[in-house]
């Protein structure tokens, strides 16, 4: 029988998920230093499930001690394992979303994809914006929340590195073939050319930030 939550372990778990969110949308910004007093105060819960909550995001890599509470920001070095994590969990999910998802849910990323189209009009911070919710999309298709969680923080990590890459109009034109071709192999339901088509515009992006962080 598994053992009864209590108040504090329920206010915990609230303040993690928030605090959590908070982080992977960078509204908290890595290098913030998180105040257990503040923190209490600005979600109004009591010091010890803060604490908890603190803990388990230290558990997940988000946050450390030094002296304090500190979000934790990305070593550009390890550029390489997050995108080969991308291509990993993406790359399946794909795979699984040209099996489950549902027309209205192909419409929805059809208009996403024809908005890219646009990019050359569109501010930089809203292509990323499109891009994001793009890939996001794809992956709660899979209908595995494991997918779900592990992309959020693979995403979190990427925006966290706050690389020097400006792509260029051939770029921009490249990754909007491959947002088609993903498109493409999801409304034909067919999984292996999704994951392909995926695994190869993640693939595409790591060579352009690779380049990118040689000439810096």
């Amino acid at each position: 029988m598994a053992p009864k939550k209590t108040g504090n372990d329920l206010i915990a778990g609230d303040v993690f998920q928030k605090l959590r969110t908070k982080i992977l949308t960078l509204d908290i910004k890595p290098g913030s230093r998180l105040v257990e007093d503040e923190v209490s105060a600005w979600l109004e819960a009591g010091r010890t499930p803060v604490r908890e909550a603190l803990l388990r995001l230290q558990g997940e890599g988000l946050v450390s001690r030094d002296r304090g509470w500190v979000v934790e920001a990305s070593d550009p070095a390890s550029f390489r394992s997050i995108f080969e994590s991308r291509i990993a969990i993406e790359g399946y999910a794909t795979r699984l979303a040209a099996e489950r998802a549902t027309p209205a849910a192909l419409d929805e990323l059809e208009q996403l994809v024809t908005e890219m189209d646009r990019g050359e009009e569109l501010p930089r911070s809203e292509i990323n914006r499109l891009n994001q919710t793009f890939h996001r999309q794809i992956v709660a298709l899979s209908q595995n929340p494991f997918f779900a969680e592990l992309h959020e923080r693979t995403q979190f990590q990427y925006w966290n590195l706050r690389l020097p890459v400006i792509f260029m109009k051939d770029q921009l034109g490249r990754s909007s073939e491959q947002h088609h071709a993903i498109l493409s192999a999801l409304k034909d339901r067919d999984g292996e050319r999704a994951e392909r088509a995926t695994r190869e515009h993640i693939q595409t992006t790591m060579s352009i930030v690779a380049d990118a962080l040689r000439d810096d």
